[in-house]
């Protein structure tokens, strides 16, 4: 059929009916019941089929256990996502942005199971960004999933009262506000659930209503819960009952933990017809379950949810490193704060908590004065709406205290000093607005700086307006942005650093200690949206973090990568759970849920040095050496051919390699580039039967720069600054490999090369005969100057200045995980932070605190209850 009949077709009143009809029972089942009563019956089945193949091709990259093929995505007559679509477009959204809403969720829909069966269990995971639109995404699947008869919706939301309270009244807003008569809800914007009065089929069995419960995941309210769902009443009706559970910010708590974990999996088992999905932006717990365990392994599907425009997300703000052979340098929106600092922002040790008085330090003043320009230049741009600044220095609810007399005491000052007009004040703020304008130019989103006059005209008005206030559990006014446009100073701890949305935040000061991956990346409130203001968010915080945020982004996208991968060679979920929880990254991480890495697998990987002890002569003298011994093997026992300008050594004998991996140094902040990790791999595989990795391919790639002789070769030297303001003792090159470099022993050019996404390059090498099984290992001779060579890179590098020239290593494993390429794999931690102690939310030990009586107690700061 041709686009104008799949239109008339859709657009048929007797279409719907029969589509409907298909989704509950099958095609089939549809062709038979309207065959007599509709002439175009095998127009409808072909259109129908048609739409089942646009689900299909049309959304974000799906990793499936098997194609349901049932749902063929809503019609003009769905009931709950009609009117919701609508409301998208009531708020201006644009039409790519919802119809990208519109084919996630119908993507999401489609791979859960036929909702007429009898029996099912349905669990799948959605991987969002943080702060990225994950509820509306959950949000659209509760519509659709309701369109196809589900009778209840379960919404796990998180830990806190904070969080579960924004997910109701968004659900509210968006579901039940524009279907009054068709929602059945048990929980409110004031209270989580109490059993009702009501037995429970009196809710279920309502014809045309759907129950909705939006509840916290907490010992207490999940039990009453279960209780209300486990009476004789209930499980009768249960039987017949369609149920969807979401579970937001899925990584938390509901895996591994020894209260939240089996109250989740005994309120699925109540439910003989359940979904099950979690939404989440950090998966690493998630990926660590078991897949035999009948945990909450999300054994149907794990779909990657693209990266929205216009979002700013980790690599945005803090850059990460690259294969495509250009550096991922984030914005120019980090401010450092010193180390020497930290403890006037936060106590170092337990014991100085008590007493712990914070001083305004001078950065912590230009966050606040900052703050206040940069709302003031939105007020000056028309652009209104709520402008936030988080202070995030602790988990401790007296620290949280202890800074609301001297930001109120800042603020009255600069009040009084703007309504005299001191000319001191307004240098010091016409000096940071020139100064960070020029670092961050308006003119990359399209519009002009504000002067500075039109900017101070607000400030007073902005600084008058200002509210600070602490947001914990102790907390009696907490932020609400419910009414006209707020302008806060929020000091917080865990209830500000996961799911909440903190309105129009444009300035986050970020000092606490946090070695988790997923502990980190969520602490990260600054993601999300900044329309119209997007040249003026800045993150104070200290260089450890920073670069932890920078790693984290990188971590994150291999992660994705990885997902779109191995959704090309169709593995199913049980596969992935393999290939991601061994990827050698994730050996860095203090915890994941209780989980930890046990195994590493490097099959598939890409692995690289980018730090290098450059004032070491020793160190530098022995990896020139190793590379120099490498390279004179392989000069003899090899087959050297030219690539594009780069050496090519073809099937170097493995000892070669090994003895190389032995000799050669990989600076101590590369865990995931461990060379005796690395080694053990290799032994492992040459065991397996037939042995692999028994042949490497060694290329040398050549640069631009002065000749460097590296054993018997002549190199042309490589110039790879350093970036400006790292340690000393440690020079940060950041990418090495580009992403030909990948393919530098298969038959592509690399201008061939640059044009396939990385996931591609990858599958060139499992599809290519000659190298599936061969290790590629890369050498690079770096001049050890190499000044940077443009004015772009004077901006954020510097000279190298290594004491002798300096080898660099890039190594691209072959083939994909699987089970016989794991090896067992001691856990990497982060190491503590050297300004105290570390602060690390203990989930476990904190849900310990509830108790039966208390109907509303959280897992709050300081894991007490609130």
């Amino acid at each position: 059929m041709t686009d104008s009949d799949d239109l008339a077709v859709s657009s048929h009143p007797l279409y719907v009916v029969f589509a409907d009809w298909a989704k509950k029972h099958g095609l089939g089942a549809a062709v038979d019941r309207f065959g007599t009563s509709i002439p175009v019956v095998d127009r409808f089945a072909a259109q129908w089929q048609s739409d089942l193949k646009k689900v299909e091709q049309g959304g974000p990259p799906v990793i499936t256990a098997g194609n349901n093929e049932w749902y063929s995505g809503p019609t003009e007559a769905s009931r709950f996502w009609t009117p919701l679509r609508a409301h998208f477009e009531t708020e201006g959204w644009p039409d790519e942005r919802v119809n990208g809403v519109d084919r996630a969720s119908t993507v999401v829909v489609a791979h859960t199971p036929m909702p007429s069966r009898p029996r099912y269990s349905g669990k799948g995971l959605v991987v969002g960004y943080v702060q990225s639109g994950k509820t509306t995404n959950f949000t659209s699947v509760i519509a659709k999933m309701a369109d196809e008869d589900y009778d209840m919706v379960v919404v796990l939301s998180g830990i806190h009262n904070g969080l579960r309270k924004q997910t109701q009244e968004r659900l509210d807003e968006q579901l039940r506000d524009l279907n009054k008569d068709h929602w059945l809800p048990v929980t409110d914007q004031h209270q989580d659930f109490h059993i009702p009065t009501v037995l429970p089929s009196a809710y279920l069995t309502t014809e045309g209503k759907v129950v909705l419960a939006v509840v916290k995941k907490n010992p207490v309210v999940l039990r009453r819960l279960i209780r209300w769902l486990e009476s004789d009443n209930a499980e009768r009706a249960l039987q017949s009952a369609r149920v969807l559970v979401i579970d937001d910010e899925a990584d938390q708590a509901s895996v591994a933990t020894a209260r939240i974990n089996p109250l989740i999996r005994k309120l699925l088992d109540l439910m003989p017809r359940s979904v099950y999905i979690g939404y989440t932006a950090t998966p690493f717990a998630n990926v660590f379950i078991d897949p035999t365990a009948g945990d909450l392994y999300p054994k149907d599907f794990i779909l990657n949810l693209p990266r929205p425009e216009g979002y700013f997300g980790p690599e945005t703000l803090f850059g990460r490193d690259d294969a495509e052979g250009v550096d991922v340098d984030g914005l120019d929106m980090v401010r450092r704060i010193p180390d020497e600092d930290i403890g006037k922002l936060r106590p170092l040790k337990q014991a100085e908590v008590e007493a712990f008085v914070p001083t305004l330090t001078p950065e912590m003043t230009d966050a606040i004065n900052w703050f206040w320009l940069a709302t003031a230049a939105r007020r000056a741009r028309g652009v209104g709406g709520h402008s936030t600044m988080l202070i995030h220095t602790s988990v401790k609810t007296q620290v949280h205290q202890a800074f609301l007399d001297p930001l109120e005491q800042a603020r009255d000052d600069t009040l009084r000093l703007l309504r005299a007009g001191d000319k001191d004040l307004l240098e010091r703020l016409r000096s940071q607005w020139e100064f960070e304008t020029r670092r961050v130019s308006a003119e990359q989103w399209g519009r002009a700086s504000e002067p500075f006059e039109d900017v101070v005209g607000h400030m007073e008005d902005i600084v008058a307006a200002t509210e600070v206030l602490m947001d914990n559990f102790r907390s009696e006014k907490r932020l609400d942005y419910t009414g006209d446009p707020v302008v806060a100073i929020a000091v917080g701890g865990n209830t500000l650093s996961r799911g909440l949305t903190l309105e129009g935040l444009v300035v986050s000061l970020f000092v606490r200690g946090a070695t988790a991956y997923d502990t980190l990346l969520q602490m990260g409130r600054w993601f999300g949206y900044r329309t119209g203001y997007e040249d003026l968010p800045r993150i104070w915080t200290t260089q450890e973090l920073e670069l932890g945020f920078r790693h984290l982004a990188q971590v994150e996208h291999e992660m994705r990568n990885d997902i779109d991968l191995y959704q090309l060679q169709n593995a199913t979920p049980a596969e992935v759970a393999v290939r991601i929880r061994t990827h050698p990254s994730l050996r860095i991480t203090a915890k994941m849920g209780a989980a930890e890495p046990a195994e590493v697998s490097y099959a598939g990987r890409r692995v690289q040095t980018r730090y290098f002890a450059q004032r070491d002569r020793d160190w530098l003298g022995d990896n020139h050496d190793a590379a120099a011994r490498l390279l004179a093997t392989a000069n003899r026992s090899a087959k050297q051919q030219p690539g594009d300008g780069d050496l090519l050594f073809r099937d170097v004998p493995v000892s070669a390699v090994l003895a190389f991996l032995n000799e050669y140094h990989v600076h101590e902040d590369s865990p995931d580039m461990d060379p005796a990790m690395m080694r053990k791999y290799i032994d492992q595989q040459l065991k397996v039967d037939p042995p692999r990795l028994t042949e490497w391919n060694v290329a040398v790639v050549e640069g631009t720069g002065s000749p460097i002789q590296v054993g018997p070769i002549e190199v042309k030297g490589s110039t790879r600054s350093k970036l400006q303001g790292g340690k000393a003792e440690r020079a940060d090159i950041k990418t090495l490999m580009s992403k030909p470099d990948i393919v530098l022993d298969v038959d592509i050019s690399s201008t061939d090369a640059r044009k396939l996404s990385e996931q591609r390059l990858k599958q060139l090498r499992v599809d290519d005969a000659h190298v599936a099984g061969k290790g590629l290992l890369v050498l690079y001779a770096i001049d050890q100057v190499s000044r940077p060579e443009t004015e772009r890179a004077l901006k954020s590098r510097e000279d190298l200045n290594a004491v002798a020239p300096v080898i660099g290593l890039g190594i691209m494993f072959p083939g994909t995980p699987d089970g016989a390429s794991k090896i067992k794999a001691s856990h990497v931690s982060v190491p503590p932070s050297k300004l105290g102690e570390v602060e690390v939310e203990d989930l476990e030990d904190a849900l310990e605190t509830d108790h039966e009586d208390d109907p509303e107690t959280t897992h709050g700061d300081e894991g007490q209850k609130s």
